[in-house]
């Protein structure tokens, strides 16, 4: 998880503070000295971490903060701000042209980073807020490039222009725009090639499409995971051809974190979506302050809460009669599975967890305790019942059970204890109806139940 080992250290270091009474000078500037420890160890820039230590000390060491009645707290309300104001401070989206005029946009990256698949996840963005976006496939030098931007084009249900791999990608970006104008299309976004490293050929050729066709906006993606060198990409490309913003792929798989905060400060060029995930779906829009609160241990509630509501594909009228049901105890094994498919849209149980506040420390003991082959196995039980014994669990008997069990491919006693289970949650939920949503339309984050 992003930000863990960060996280973790910058907890002991404010868990030292809060115990404190009185904050003294000295107590501040061991404090930071930790923090600027952490932030260095998290691949944070040099640069950045003496910058963000200088201005969390020149605000906390003063009368105000030191004579106050919560001085830690107030310090570490002072470290939140200032790292707000190191990501961006505000959020940054893509700038969209007005009217019927087509928006381009063109990506840029490094081979490996992830460039192809943000195209689809972006456009896909795009597509929820009403876009008729346009994929246009400009790297005719990656084997299977084209072949994976339509294949990803069609997951996310949205048009692909391509003219094969014996096209000039200026020429190519140029008809994709006549295309798109003739078509309806009003977002344009350009797939360019990636190297392996920074050369003059990519260089060339991004300029190139940039002089010949109007590129509105210039995203680059990076990949968080390289930590400093992600830094050193985005300055590099910025300096060399201009960028209008950054994506940052694999935050989900960097402990971390450091490109998150050096980006902004070292380029001048915000962040616009972190990539949380391989699936499609995985990708967030860059909030600082939401980032800043999961960096601090904090949680990040508002973004559950979006999370749950976007991952809801159930209509109004069937929701109020799942929760209806729910509410008397009377939901079947239906609503049971549909609440593991909107948990698994969302991340799965740790990932929800990673966003409650408070919940960080524990996260590391809640993994183990989780184990994903069961709730597979749990899953494999429910689809191998019949429809009727799906919605009405009163029909399971000795040899349904059996039945079930072989279908699961797992033992009696198994099915036994994830029926006893599911008995004992129909009955706590029916003693407690306020958990349900107490006669709201929607209950808990936006709807979501889950299935535990």
């Amino acid at each position: 998880m992003a930000f863990e080992s960060l996280t973790d250290k910058l907890q002991n270091v404010f868990k030292n503070l809060r115990s404190k009474g009185r904050l003294t000078e000295e107590d501040v500037k061991a404090a930071l000295k930790e923090v600027k420890i952490a932030l260095l160890e998290a691949d944070v820039n040099f640069k950045v971490v003496k910058q963000f230590v200088k201005a969390v000390e020149e605000r906390a060491i003063g009368s105000d903060v030191m004579n106050g009645l919560n001085p830690g707290q107030t310090v570490i309300k002072i470290v939140n701000e200032e790292m707000i104001a190191l990501m961006g401070a505000e959020t940054t989206e893509i700038q969209m042209q007005p009217g019927k005029s087509v928006t381009v946009i063109m990506m840029c990256g490094l081979q490996g980073a992830g460039k192809t698949t943000a195209c689809a996840k972006i456009a896909g963005k795009l597509k929820q807020k009403g876009k008729k976006t346009l994929l246009v496939a400009c790297d005719v030098y990656r084997p299977a490039a084209i072949k994976q931007l339509q294949i990803n084009g069609e997951k996310q249900q949205v048009d692909v222009f391509s003219m094969g791999e014996n096209q000039k990608p200026v020429n190519i970006a140029r008809a994709a725009i006549e295309h798109a104008r003739k078509n309806g299309h009003n977002v344009v976004i350009l797939d360019t090639a990636g190297r392996l490293h920074i050369d003059e050929d990519m260089m060339a050729e991004l300029t190139e499409i940039r002089e010949q066709v109007e590129v509105h906006q210039s995203l680059l993606v990076v990949d968080a995971m390289t930590g400093q060198d992600a830094v050193t990409v985005a300055r590099e490309f910025n300096e060399r051809i201009g960028i209008d913003g950054v994506v940052l792929s694999k935050m989900d798989g960097d402990t971390r974190g450091g490109a998150a905060l050096s980006v902004k400060a070292v380029t001048g060029k915000p962040i616009l979506y972190v990539g949380m995930g391989e699936k499609l779906s995985d990708l967030e829009q860059f909030y600082p302050e939401r980032m800043a609160s999961r960096i601090l241990g904090m949680g990040d509630v508002l973004s559950l809460i979006e999370k749950a509501q976007e991952s809801i594909s159930i209509d109004e009228e069937k929701e109020k009669e799942m929760a209806a049901r729910m509410k008397k105890g009377r939901f079947d094994f239906n609503d049971y599975l549909e609440s593991m498919k909107q948990m698994r849209n969302m991340g799965g149980l740790t990932s929800i967890l990673g966003m409650l506040p408070g919940m960080s420390k524990q996260l590391g003991n809640i993994e183990s305790m989780i184990d994903e082959k069961q709730l597979a196995r749990t899953e494999a039980i429910i689809l191998s019942m019949t429809p009727e014994e799906r919605k009405n669990p009163r029909l399971l008997n000795l040899s349904r059970k059996s039945r079930i069990a072989r279908g699961a491919g797992v033992d009696m006693a198994v099915v036994n204890r994830f029926v006893k289970q599911f008995e004992q949650s129909q009955k706590m939920m029916k003693q407690m109806p306020g958990l349900m949503g107490g006669g709201k339309r929607r209950g808990g984050f936006g709807g979501m139940r889950f299935p535990f």
